[in-house]
């Protein structure tokens, strides 16, 4: 009998390693992730075992449509059928893994800013000059106005918590950041008095980084 191919194993680790902490769990022994919002699915597949190889796939299921079986409403290919031939092919290379994870972590450290409210480590994620493309605030620079938005939040919201929805890099150092951020609005922001009320909230950024920090951001 012909060894069975290690690409399962190698798709299984991998998985195990990237998407369980991030709160997704394995359907059954497939390649299938899901990440359960209670009201949709967010949905990671990796190519069928048939394929000789594996690709990427991520996608969103609304649970309001009656079916009883996976139906992605949103979907995209992220990565083609890459095909199989040596264990090398999946060694972690210190160059272009390396930069992969550390504009990642920067684009994630931003919203870490706004979940302790410090504002003095705005100066550790951003550049002097950084540029914000839909600045919040009319301000002379800027990492000042990166600083007064983190302040706004602080100030305006308790128990804030950003979770990551969904993350992608892009070429050029661009990385896609969704985000969802909960908390109680118990403070002055942004031109609404204090409420009280709970607050539930969903963005994304678009950030630039370079040389481990965000030279550029949009807030959309």
């Amino acid at each position: 009998m012909a060894d069975r191919s290690p690409v399962l194993r190698l798709v299984t680790s991998a998985a195990r390693e990237s998407l369980k902490p991030l709160g997704l769990a394995q359907r059954g022994r497939s390649r299938l992730w899901i990440d359960d919002h209670g009201w949709w699915l967010g949905v990671v597949e990796f190519t069928p075992p048939r394929t000789a190889g594996s690709g990427l796939y991520v996608g969103a299921m609304w649970l309001w449509h009656d079916v009883d079986h996976l139906a992605l409403r949103v979907d995209a290919v992220r990565t083609g059928p890459e095909l199989f031939r040596t264990e090398d092919q999946c060694t972690l290379q210190s160059g272009a893994w390396a930069v992969t994870d550390t504009a990642l972590r920067v684009a994630a450290r931003n919203l870490e800013l706004y979940d302790t409210g410090n504002v003095a480590g705005a100066d550790e994620v951003f550049t002097p000059d950084v540029i914000d493309h839909n600045p919040a605030s009319d301000t002379a620079s800027g990492i000042d106005g990166m600083r007064a938005l983190i302040a706004a939040v602080r100030d305006g919201f308790t128990d804030t918590q950003h979770r990551i929805l969904f993350q992608q890099e892009l070429p050029g150092g661009w990385v896609v950041l969704h985000w969802r951020m909960t908390g109680t609005h118990t403070g002055d922001a942004f031109g609404f008095a204090a409420s009280a009320n709970p607050v539930d909230i969903t963005g994304t950024d678009i950030v630039r980084v370079t040389d481990g920090k965000i030279t550029e951001i949009y807030h959309v």
